[in-house]
């Protein structure tokens, strides 16, 4: 059963506001929610893996219950930093795979069709990463939009909610950003 949207909001309103019950009521709602991220990361991905979907929430937890000024606006916004929180766990998961590996094996990521990103090798999630951070330099916005879409799952209707931008916008701005990113991802490849 999915959380009332509304009643999410409030919570998280009311956490941020201090209210400590509010968190004992909020992992519940939410954490449903974050168990299906974290399992579709880590659906694919080879079968000895070391992050299972627990130790996935649980770091993102950590990472976002630690974070200095956090705050959310909605339930849109609160996943797509979980989003954001589980990816930078993921590369640094796949950066420490690859530690004396140093640019060996690198390949390309197709951005064609939207799975989630443990579908890719390590090198891949970290060629992708870089990608996206070059991205982020030239065009924050647009860096979100893949952020959200690609490693936090979210639908163009949620990130236009979580933006505040129009349905339009996250198509237009997803569009161009893969393009980006491939081209970029293609000049960087040996």
């Amino acid at each position: 059963m999915e959380p009332n949207p509304a009643e999410v909001t409030r919570l998280l309103q009311r956490l941020e506001g201090g209210d400590n019950e509010a968190a004992n009521q909020l992992v519940p709602l939410l954490y449903q929610e974050l168990r299906r991220m974290a399992g579709a990361y880590l659906r694919h991905e080879r079968p000895n893996h070391t992050l299972q979907p627990t130790a996935l929430i649980n770091e993102a937890y950590l990472k976002l219950a630690n974070a200095e000024n956090a705050s959310f606006q909605d339930r849109c916004h609160f996943f797509a930093v979980a989003s954001k929180a589980m990816r930078q766990i993921l590369v640094n998961h796949a950066k420490s795979r690859l530690s004396g590996k140093r640019g060996r094996g690198l390949a390309n990521v197709s951005l064609d069709d939207v799975q989630p990103a443990v579908h890719q090798e390590a090198a891949e999630i970290v060629a992708l990463h870089e990608a996206l951070e070059a991205l982020h330099n030239v065009d924050p916005r647009k860096s979100m939009v893949v952020e959200m879409r690609y490693f936090g799952g979210l639908g163009i209707e949620e990130i236009a909610e979580a933006m505040g931008v129009s349905v339009a916008t996250v198509n237009r701005d997803w569009r161009l950003a893969r393009s980006w990113l491939i081209r970029e991802m293609k000049r960087e490849s040996p």
